[in-house]
């Protein structure tokens, strides 16, 4: 999953009406429960393999935290809930860069401004990737195009 999640990261990207919001950010790092703002998902979706419908969602970090792989560190990956109306409508895994990780990566200018997030669809319309930059930690889902 790891590899294909990557694999994605570095795939060509077409926007699909990216979407900006201001995510609610504070001088702290994200922990437990921690708000990354909102943003529109324009196209049905899946999160954790169930559907998740297009509209608007706020972002937060999950209290659970996934375990992790081999040869991964438990801070690359978090869960992250979709909120709606108060309620989790659903959530996803979200790899999770450090800005030193994040330049290994990828060009500098690929990255969210502090405090904003952008819904991409990737090269091959398989997939939405939803990036977050809270307090410089890049936030990354990947959500499966709904068949």
């Amino acid at each position: 999953m790891k590899q294909r999640l990557f694999g994605a990261v570095l795939a060509g990207v077409m926007a699909v009406g990216v979407t900006v919001v201001g995510a609610q950010t504070s001088g702290m790092a994200a922990k437990k429960s921690a708000s990354l703002g909102s943003v529109t998902i324009s196209r049905n979706v899946e999160a954790d393999g169930k559907p998740l419908t297009k509209g608007t969602y706020m972002l937060r970090i999950s209290d659970e935290m996934p375990t992790p792989v081999v040869g991964q560190s438990a801070d690359e990956t978090r869960w992250v809930e979709f909120v709606q109306g108060g309620a989790v409508k659903g959530r996803e895994m979200a790899t999770v860069l450090t800005k030193d990780a994040l330049k290994a990566m990828t060009k500098e200018d690929a990255a969210t401004a502090p405090g904003t997030a952008k819904v991409e669809l990737l090269k091959g319309d398989d997939y939405l990737r939803v990036w977050v930059n809270h307090a410089g930690t890049q936030y990354l889902i990947h959500l499966a195009i709904a068949k």
